[in-house]
Formats: structure tokens, C-alpha cells, sequence
């Protein structure tokens, strides 16, 4: 059933889901007020950090540690990837939950950081809210790239395959840690959170964003990696030309993770970026 439903999917959009990795063991407070879990650091304008399909809030440990100390409150929502019913695991629902979450910390506007799926949200809570977005930063995102390649779904209990897609993440696969694969292993071979993937996947394809970009003004900040080949290089071309108010920068040796694989040149790109928009 799951290999048969994934191979109508286009697979290399399936794949981006798939191979969102995480480490997650945590180095700051998850905070909980209701519905809502999240990590909350520093003093400023909030800086909301979306995260990828498989959680992921340590994989911007670097952007946390940075921007708190220079001015920003940085904000990380747990978003619901696999705690929504079935229907409502789509990307329209989380940007409502995101801004659902904004209404409820009283932020009068904030700017969105988002990678791969959490970018996607971002983008997609920009086009709902535009109010609400001071700026917007993507890296690796999707909501464009629906290329058919390749074919068919290679087993998921193969340990080994699921270490090369994560591997496959990365401009350096040693950052794919034993740790890393194992989340990944564990979440293609849940029943429960393979069928949430290959709904997310779908509301992916079915929320494309080409039409609405051009319509979009607020401000927006590509950092892209050179070496990406999840989202490739000419997907962050397109958003810079489909988004009118947008800038696009290269992280060189950089695969889809930018903020993992280099946190000080993201982040330094980030900042001086934020500063010249005098955000």
C-alpha cells in the first residue's frame, strides 16, 4: 500500500520530506502553555524558526545561540506535524497554527525563518498574513520544486539506503550522524508518521506557491546551498525571481541544511542582511 501510494508521488518531493533530519537532542527549555510547546530566547524582535517535517528545533542551535545575543528574541514552535487528524495534515493548517501561535504570544510582527516544509509554512503564513511579517527567510525550502525524477520507493527497512538518503542531505556526509539516521530510520518505518509524510507531501504539491509569489512584497532573505541536492540551486533562482522583494545569497560546499552544515556563514549572512533592512 505505502510503496504503491508513494510511487504516484513525485518522488524527489517525497524524498525532501524524508530525508528532513534532526538531532534533537535539546540544548534550550521547551516551554508549554497549552496547546502550544516552544523555546523562547533572548530579548527583541522575534525571530519565529520554523522546523522542517521531523521536528528538528536543534538543528538551529547555531541561529538560536547567535541571535539571541545580538538583539533578537528567538522564538521555535513545536509545529503539530504529526499530531493533527489525518485531514488537517496539510500546509495551510500548520500556517494557521503558526498564526494561531503569534496571536497567542501577542506579537504585533515578527520575521520567519523557515527551512524545507518549515519555509514552505512560512511562505504560505506570509501569503495568509502578510500583516503579521516583518521579514521572511528561506533556506531549502519547498513550495515550488515538483520535478518527476526517478522511480519507485526503495525498501524502507533497509537501514543502509535510509543512511545514504540522509547522507545524501549533505554537502559533507559525515554530518549525517549515527543519530541523525536513526531518527530518520524510525520515522519512514512508522505506520502512523509515513502516512502524515505522504499527506504533507501531497498538500506540498497541491499548495504550490508559483502563482502567489509575484503578489507577495514583504521582504525576503534566499540563503541557499550551492550544493543542495534536495531543493537544487535553480529552485532558489526562481523564488528570487518569482519573489519581487527578495535578495539571494549562496553558501558554497553547502548542501540542504545551510544552518547545520554552516552556521557561522549563515548566520553572517543573516545578520548583516537584517541590518542593512534596519529589521
Amino acid at each position: 500500500m505505502f510503496i504503491d501510494t508513494y510511487s504516484r508521488i513525485h518522488k524527489n518531493y517525497v524524498d525532501l520530506f524524508l530525508t528532513e533530519i534532526t538531532n534533537y537532542y535539546m540544548t534550550h527549555t521547551l516551554k508549554k502553555e497549552g496547546d502550544y510547546s516552544y523555546i523562547e530566547v533572548g530579548e527583541g524582535t522575534p525571530i519565529i524558526i520554523l522546523h522542517g517535517l521531523m521536528g528538528g528545533l536543534s538543528n538551529f542551535d547555531g541561529v538560536t545561540d547567535f541571535f539571541s545575543k545580538n538583539g533578537y528574541k528567538v522564538v521555535i514552535p513545536e509545529l503539530p506535524i504529526y499530531t493533527m487528524s489525518l485531514l488537517k495534515t496539510n500546509v495551510k493548517t500548520f500556517a494557521k497554527y503558526l498564526h494561531n501561535f503569534i496571536e497567542h504570544k501577542a506579537y504585533d510582527e515578527v520575521i520567519l525563518l523557515g527551512n524545507s516544509l518549515g519555509g514552505h509554512i512560512g511562505l504560505y503564513h506570509t501569503k495568509l498574513f502578510p500583516e503579521k511579517v516583518k521579514a521572511l527567510v528561506i533556506t531549502g525550502s519547498s513550495g515550488l520544486y515538483e520535478s518527476a525524477m526517478g522511480s519507485g520507493y526503495t525498501k524502507r527497512s533497509d537501514y543502509e539506503v535510509i543512511k545514504k538518503k540522509a547522507q545524501d542531505v549533505f554537502y559533507d556526509p559525515a554530518v549525517a550522524t549515527k543519530e541523525i539516521v536513526d531518527e530518520v530510520y524510525e520515522t519512514v518505518n512508522d505506520r502512523n508518521k509515513l502516512v502524515k509524510t505522504l499527506a504533507i507531501a501531497k498538500s506540498a504539491i497541491r499548495h504550490n506557491m508559483a502563482k502567489d509569489l509575484p503578489n507577495m512584497k514583504t521582504s525576503t532573505c534566499i540563503i541557499w546551498g550551492k550544493n543542495d541536492t534536495v531543493t537544487p540551486p535553480n529552485v532558489a533562482d526562481e523564488f528570487h525571481e518569482l519573489l519581487p522583494n527578495s535578495d539571494l545569497f549562496w553558501i558554497d560546499k553547502c548542501g540542504h541544511a545551510a544552518m547545520m552544515e554552516h552556521p557561522d556563514e549563515f548566520n553572517t549572512i543573516l545578520h548583516k542582511w537584517l541590518k542593512d533592512k534596519k529589521l
